[in-house]
Protein backbone atom coordinates (compact mmCIF):
# COMPACT_ATOMS: atom_id res chain seq x y z
CA UNK A 1 0.00 0.00 0.00
CA UNK A 2 1.17 3.60 -0.92
CA UNK A 3 2.43 5.75 2.02
CA UNK A 4 1.17 8.95 2.55
CA UNK A 5 4.02 10.53 4.40
CA UNK A 6 7.47 9.16 5.09
CA UNK A 7 10.72 10.07 7.33
CA UNK A 8 14.18 10.13 7.11
CA UNK A 9 16.79 10.70 9.90
CA UNK A 10 20.98 10.30 9.98
CA UNK A 11 22.13 8.77 13.11
CA UNK A 12 25.25 7.99 15.27
CA UNK A 13 28.63 9.43 13.81
CA UNK A 14 28.51 11.21 10.75
CA UNK A 15 29.75 10.05 7.27
CA UNK A 16 30.26 11.37 3.91
CA UNK A 17 27.82 10.57 1.25
CA UNK A 18 24.69 10.79 4.07
CA UNK A 19 23.47 13.84 1.86
CA UNK A 20 23.73 12.39 -1.36
CA UNK A 21 21.73 9.55 0.35
CA UNK A 22 18.89 11.70 2.35
CA UNK A 23 18.35 13.83 -0.86
CA UNK A 24 17.39 10.81 -2.90
CA UNK A 25 15.93 9.54 -0.09
CA UNK A 26 13.70 12.79 -0.20
CA UNK A 27 13.61 13.64 -3.68
CA UNK A 28 12.43 10.03 -5.13
CA UNK A 29 9.21 10.32 -2.20
CA UNK A 30 8.59 13.72 -3.73
CA UNK A 31 8.44 12.30 -7.70
CA UNK A 32 6.46 9.14 -6.08
CA UNK A 33 3.94 11.99 -4.73
CA UNK A 34 5.20 11.37 -1.12
CA UNK A 35 5.44 13.93 1.36
CA UNK A 36 8.68 13.51 3.69
CA UNK A 37 9.77 14.78 6.08
CA UNK A 38 13.46 15.39 7.62
CA UNK A 39 14.30 14.09 11.69
CA UNK A 40 16.93 16.70 13.00
CA UNK A 41 20.01 15.30 15.08
CA UNK A 42 19.42 11.59 14.76
CA UNK A 43 17.06 10.22 17.50
CA UNK A 44 17.26 12.90 20.01
CA UNK A 45 15.01 14.99 17.21
CA UNK A 46 12.63 11.82 17.16
CA UNK A 47 12.18 12.05 20.88
CA UNK A 48 12.09 15.99 20.87
CA UNK A 49 9.50 16.33 18.07
CA UNK A 50 12.48 18.30 16.02
CA UNK A 51 11.08 17.05 12.25
CA UNK A 52 10.10 19.28 9.54
CA UNK A 53 8.64 18.52 6.23
CA UNK A 54 11.43 18.71 3.85
CA UNK A 55 10.95 20.04 -0.16
CA UNK A 56 13.46 19.24 -3.52
CA UNK A 57 15.07 22.77 -2.23
CA UNK A 58 15.34 21.67 1.26
CA UNK A 59 18.20 18.85 -0.54
CA UNK A 60 19.87 21.49 -3.21
CA UNK A 61 23.53 22.09 -3.05
CA UNK A 62 24.29 18.87 -0.97
CA UNK A 63 25.52 16.27 -2.87
CA UNK A 64 29.12 17.04 -2.62
CA UNK A 65 28.76 18.16 0.66
CA UNK A 66 30.28 15.76 3.91
CA UNK A 67 28.39 15.86 7.50
CA UNK A 68 24.92 15.51 7.42
CA UNK A 69 22.39 18.44 7.11
CA UNK A 70 20.11 16.89 9.32
CA UNK A 71 22.73 16.59 11.93
CA UNK A 72 23.21 13.96 14.14
CA UNK A 73 23.45 12.99 18.11
CA UNK A 74 23.35 10.26 20.20
CA UNK A 75 20.26 9.67 22.58
CA UNK A 76 19.98 8.03 25.94
CA UNK A 77 16.08 8.64 25.66
CA UNK A 78 15.53 6.74 22.53
CA UNK A 79 17.21 3.74 24.09
CA UNK A 80 14.51 3.10 26.67
CA UNK A 81 10.78 1.82 25.44
CA UNK A 82 9.14 4.88 26.91
CA UNK A 83 11.36 7.04 24.59
CA UNK A 84 10.47 5.12 21.28
CA UNK A 85 7.21 5.37 21.95
CA UNK A 86 7.38 9.20 22.55
CA UNK A 87 9.69 9.03 18.68
CA UNK A 88 7.00 7.00 17.36
CA UNK A 89 3.84 9.54 18.63
CA UNK A 90 5.93 12.05 17.36
CA UNK A 91 5.87 10.79 13.99
CA UNK A 92 2.48 9.50 13.78
CA UNK A 93 0.85 12.78 14.68
CA UNK A 94 2.08 13.48 10.93
CA UNK A 95 0.98 10.46 9.14
CA UNK A 96 4.28 9.52 8.62
CA UNK A 97 3.91 5.11 7.74
CA UNK A 98 7.74 5.06 7.35
CA UNK A 99 11.29 5.74 8.18
CA UNK A 100 14.59 6.04 6.49
CA UNK A 101 17.58 5.54 8.95
CA UNK A 102 21.23 6.33 7.80
CA UNK A 103 23.48 4.98 10.60
CA UNK A 104 26.14 2.54 11.36
CA UNK A 105 25.15 -0.69 13.92
CA UNK A 106 24.17 0.95 16.78
CA UNK A 107 21.84 3.21 14.69
CA UNK A 108 20.27 0.25 12.61
CA UNK A 109 19.92 -1.48 15.90
CA UNK A 110 17.57 1.09 17.28
CA UNK A 111 15.51 1.27 14.42
CA UNK A 112 14.86 -2.72 14.46
CA UNK A 113 13.56 -2.32 17.85
CA UNK A 114 11.13 0.24 17.08
CA UNK A 115 10.14 -1.51 14.29
CA UNK A 116 9.60 -4.41 16.26
CA UNK A 117 7.72 -2.32 19.11
CA UNK A 118 5.82 -0.20 16.91
CA UNK A 119 4.80 -2.01 13.20
CA UNK A 120 6.51 0.77 11.40
CA UNK A 121 8.33 0.01 8.31
CA UNK A 122 11.85 0.76 8.36
CA UNK A 123 14.92 0.78 6.27
CA UNK A 124 17.99 0.97 7.35
CA UNK A 125 20.95 2.15 5.22
CA UNK A 126 24.42 1.48 6.27
CA UNK A 127 26.43 4.70 7.01
CA UNK A 128 29.90 4.32 8.80
CA UNK A 129 33.19 5.20 7.46
CA UNK A 130 34.50 2.56 9.50
CA UNK A 131 32.97 -0.20 7.24
CA UNK A 132 31.64 -2.76 9.76
CA UNK A 133 28.01 -3.37 9.67
CA UNK A 134 27.37 -6.89 9.41
CA UNK A 135 26.46 -8.82 6.24
CA UNK A 136 27.64 -5.63 4.41
CA UNK A 137 30.50 -4.86 1.59
CA UNK A 138 30.11 -1.43 1.76
CA UNK A 139 28.75 1.61 3.75
CA UNK A 140 28.10 5.14 3.03
CA UNK A 141 31.18 7.36 3.33
CA UNK A 142 34.11 4.53 3.86
CA UNK A 143 35.68 5.32 0.64
CA UNK A 144 35.91 8.75 0.96
CA UNK A 145 37.57 7.95 4.66
CA UNK A 146 39.77 5.43 3.00
CA UNK A 147 40.85 8.49 0.62
CA UNK A 148 41.77 10.85 2.84
CA UNK A 149 43.90 8.84 5.48
CA UNK A 150 45.56 7.79 2.21
CA UNK A 151 46.16 11.52 1.23
CA UNK A 152 47.34 11.86 5.07
CA UNK A 153 49.63 8.61 4.47
CA UNK A 154 51.10 10.40 1.15
CA UNK A 155 52.05 13.33 2.93
CA UNK A 156 53.37 11.65 6.23
CA UNK A 157 55.78 9.41 4.06
CA UNK A 158 57.81 12.57 2.47
CA UNK A 159 58.38 13.95 5.77
CA UNK A 160 59.42 10.87 7.48
CA UNK A 161 61.79 10.04 4.28
CA UNK A 162 63.67 13.06 4.98
CA UNK A 163 64.42 12.72 8.23
CA UNK A 164 64.50 8.77 8.54
CA UNK A 165 61.67 8.69 10.70
CA UNK A 166 58.83 5.95 11.88
CA UNK A 167 55.90 7.29 11.53
CA UNK A 168 52.93 5.77 13.22
CA UNK A 169 49.22 6.74 11.84
CA UNK A 170 46.35 6.23 13.56
CA UNK A 171 43.21 5.97 12.06
CA UNK A 172 39.27 5.12 13.27
CA UNK A 173 38.05 1.36 13.81
CA UNK A 174 37.39 0.35 17.59
CA UNK A 175 36.05 -2.97 16.32
CA UNK A 176 36.99 -3.37 12.41
CA UNK A 177 40.45 -3.01 11.17
CA UNK A 178 38.81 -2.38 7.64
CA UNK A 179 40.23 1.14 7.54
CA UNK A 180 43.33 0.70 8.77
CA UNK A 181 43.85 -2.37 6.27
CA UNK A 182 42.63 -0.98 3.25
CA UNK A 183 44.00 2.65 3.26
CA UNK A 184 47.12 0.65 4.96
CA UNK A 185 47.43 -1.32 1.48
CA UNK A 186 46.83 1.47 -0.69
CA UNK A 187 49.24 3.63 1.03
CA UNK A 188 52.23 1.50 0.86
CA UNK A 189 52.35 0.96 4.90
CA UNK A 190 55.42 -1.41 6.13
CA UNK A 191 52.59 -2.66 8.66
CA UNK A 192 49.03 -2.48 9.79
CA UNK A 193 47.71 -3.43 13.18
CA UNK A 194 43.89 -4.34 13.34
CA UNK A 195 41.93 -5.41 16.03
CA UNK A 196 41.33 -8.97 14.56
CA UNK A 197 44.71 -9.81 14.37
CA UNK A 198 47.34 -10.50 16.93
CA UNK A 199 50.71 -9.02 16.60
CA UNK A 200 54.24 -8.39 18.25
CA UNK A 201 55.65 -5.66 18.76
CA UNK A 202 59.13 -7.10 19.54
CA UNK A 203 59.00 -9.28 16.23
CA UNK A 204 58.12 -6.05 14.64
CA UNK A 205 60.30 -3.90 16.28
CA UNK A 206 63.52 -6.53 15.38
CA UNK A 207 62.17 -6.24 11.56
CA UNK A 208 62.33 -2.26 11.94
CA UNK A 209 66.08 -2.85 12.73
CA UNK A 210 67.20 -4.76 10.49
CA UNK A 211 65.31 -2.81 7.38
CA UNK A 212 67.18 0.60 8.50
CA UNK A 213 70.60 -0.84 9.00
CA UNK A 214 70.21 -3.01 5.61
CA UNK A 215 69.59 1.26 4.31
CA UNK A 216 65.98 1.60 4.48
CA UNK A 217 64.99 5.79 5.03
CA UNK A 218 61.18 5.16 6.83
CA UNK A 219 58.69 3.04 7.83
CA UNK A 220 54.79 3.97 7.75
CA UNK A 221 52.74 1.93 10.39
CA UNK A 222 49.04 2.12 9.98
CA UNK A 223 47.21 1.01 13.24
CA UNK A 224 43.58 1.07 13.94
CA UNK A 225 42.33 2.66 17.43
CA UNK A 226 41.15 -1.08 18.38
CA UNK A 227 44.44 -2.50 18.31
CA UNK A 228 46.06 -0.16 20.48
CA UNK A 229 47.05 3.60 21.20
CA UNK A 230 49.42 4.62 18.40
CA UNK A 231 50.76 6.84 20.94
CA UNK A 232 51.56 4.25 23.17
CA UNK A 233 52.63 1.58 20.43
CA UNK A 234 55.19 4.63 19.20
CA UNK A 235 56.44 4.98 22.33
CA UNK A 236 57.52 0.76 22.61
CA UNK A 237 58.60 1.18 19.22
CA UNK A 238 60.60 4.14 19.29
CA UNK A 239 62.56 2.38 22.89
CA UNK A 240 63.12 -1.03 21.48
CA UNK A 241 64.73 0.31 17.53
CA UNK A 242 66.21 3.22 18.96
CA UNK A 243 64.86 4.60 16.28
CA UNK A 244 63.13 8.27 15.74
CA UNK A 245 59.73 7.47 16.06
CA UNK A 246 56.74 10.11 15.64
CA UNK A 247 52.48 9.66 16.08
CA UNK A 248 50.25 11.00 14.42
CA UNK A 249 46.11 10.74 15.51
CA UNK A 250 44.39 11.28 12.23
CA UNK A 251 41.04 11.76 14.10
CA UNK A 252 37.87 13.39 13.60
CA UNK A 253 39.47 15.01 9.60
CA UNK A 254 38.33 11.28 8.46
CA UNK A 255 34.91 11.98 9.06
CA UNK A 256 34.73 14.80 6.82
CA UNK A 257 35.61 16.14 3.31
CA UNK A 258 33.64 16.06 -0.09
CA UNK A 259 32.58 12.45 -0.68
CA UNK A 260 33.77 10.57 -3.44
CA UNK A 261 31.93 9.63 -6.59
CA UNK A 262 32.38 6.05 -5.48
CA UNK A 263 30.22 7.53 -2.02
CA UNK A 264 28.00 10.06 -3.75
CA UNK A 265 26.50 7.67 -6.57
CA UNK A 266 26.19 4.07 -4.37
CA UNK A 267 25.11 6.57 -1.62
CA UNK A 268 22.14 8.14 -4.48
CA UNK A 269 21.33 4.60 -5.13
CA UNK A 270 20.72 3.44 -1.84
CA UNK A 271 18.36 6.26 -0.68
CA UNK A 272 16.45 5.75 -3.96
CA UNK A 273 15.69 2.00 -3.92
CA UNK A 274 14.97 2.86 -0.02
CA UNK A 275 12.21 5.16 -0.69
CA UNK A 276 10.65 3.14 -3.40
CA UNK A 277 10.82 0.54 -0.60
CA UNK A 278 8.85 2.30 2.44
CA UNK A 279 6.43 3.77 0.22
CA UNK A 280 5.54 0.87 -2.18
CA UNK A 281 5.44 -1.73 1.33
Amino acid sequence: MLKKAIAVVTSGGDSPGMNAAARAVVRTALYEGVDVYGVHNGYSGMVHDDIEQLTSRSVSDLIQRGGTFLGTARSKTFMTPEGRKTAYENLRKRNIEGLVIIGGDGSLTGGSLLSKETGMPIVGLPGTIDNDVWGMDYTIGCDTACNTIVDAINKLRDTASAHRRIIIVEVMGRHSGWLAMMSGIAGGAEYILVPEVAFDLEEISLELKEMYESGKRYSIIVVAEGAGSGVEIGKIIGEKTQIDTRVSVLGHIQRGGSPTVEDRIKASMLGEKAALAIISG
